[in-house]
């Protein structure tokens, strides 16, 4: 009876170590095997070996990040294609640590999971590196399209009017935002691959109200009827009547500014065939000089000046400058700066 126990007991001891030597033998060849359950970035990499695994997920996760990111604003589109993000992962690290969490739970928990199925719910996030400088680039270039500076409230004049224009509002990029959500779209395949710009509206420095206090002397001259007309913060305060110059010399249209001033003024005389033997000369001030009074340079020789030929007024009588009765000049010399606007219509 002792026999038969003592037989009894080896068998069943040789059985132990055969199904422990199996169970161990099974275990090693499965030792490069990931478990059920285990992905890698979102790619399922159940039951593959590593270099199965690494494949997948270098076919199925880089492919699917490495798309063109696009941004749009106001019916515009920009593009930054997946070449210049120089997408790459670190496929190899996520499949050993996704090895190594296989193997987790020691050889009879892993015994447990080969006999019923079970599974490692393990999500691994392989590290994943762009080129930085190319969204920063990218939405620079952004920038450049999409920023817009405000224009100030202004001034429209004519030859006879001010018209005060309203001012437009800028407007920035909030590139930060931009930078932030380019980002988040490499990183992720599953998130929106284009991306609306968003801006800061920006106001002007300038507004409708405040034109007048910009302008406290302005200067319009109606050559049609020969009025000067004086503004004094955009309001009319006194009118002229002058002269402008004849045809051929006509007194230049367009907007100016009064470039100089000078009391009792030299008379440079223009090197032109009407000066006739008096061009290229300075004329100091006194009777054989034409300009009185006053002198307000404003384009190339043309400005404003006195004359005793007052007789001239109201007519197309000079050689491209604008002509006022002494009184009239010396009264408009004290209203006026140096930089004060003046349209000629």
């Amino acid at each position: 009876m002792r026999t038969k126990t003592s037989i009894a007991a080896l068998i069943a001891a040789l059985l132990l170590v055969l199904v422990a030597g199996g169970a161990y033998a099974y275990d090693s060849s499965q030792k490069d095997q990931i478990a059920d359950g285990v992905t890698i970035g979102g790619v399922d990499v159940s039951g593959l070996n590593e270099e199965e695994a690494a494949a997948k997920v270098r076919r199925k996760l880089l492919a699917s990040l490495q798309h063109s990111l696009k941004v749009r604003f106001d019916g515009d589109t920009w593009r930054l294609s997946g070449k210049k993000l120089k997408i790459r992962a670190g496929v190899d690290a996520a499949v050993e640590e996704a090895v190594e969490d296989s193997r987790q739970g020691g050889l009879p928990g892993r015994l447990v999971r080969y006999v019923s199925g079970g599974e490692v719910d393990e999500s691994i996030t392989p590290q994943v590196a762009y080129s930085v400088p190319a969204v920063n680039r990218f939405v620079r270039h952004v920038a450049d399209e999409v920023n817009r500076e405000p224009k100030n409230a202004d001034v429209e004049p004519s030859g006879d009017s001010l018209e005060v224009v309203a001012g437009e509002p800028g407007r920035k990029l909030r590139d930060n935002l931009l930078e932030k959500d380019l980002k988040a779209a490499v990183l992720n395949a599953n998130a929106p691959h284009t991306i609306k710009a968003r801006v800061h509206s920006v106001a002007p420095e300038i507004t409708k109200r405040e034109v007048a206090a910009e302008y406290p002397s302005y200067l319009t001259l109606d050559r049609s009827t020969f009025t000067l007309r004086l503004w004094k913060h955009l309001k009319l305060a006194k009118t002229y009547t002058v002269a402008v110059g004849m045809e051929g010399l006509e007194t230049p249209e367009g907007l100016y500014a009064i470039q100089e001033k000078e009391e009792n003024p030299v008379w440079h005389v223009p090197n032109s065939a009407w000066a006739g033997s008096l061009a290229g000369q300075t004329i100091p001030p006194g009777p054989s000089n034409p300009i009185k009074a006053r002198w307000m340079g404003i384009f190339e020789g043309a400005g404003i000046h006195g004359t005793e030929e007052t007789y001239s007024l109201g007519h197309a009588a000079s050689h491209g400058c604008i002509r006022m009765a002494i009184p009239d000049v010396e009264e408009l010399y004290d209203e006026v700066e140096v930089g004060t606007p003046i349209f000629i219509g």
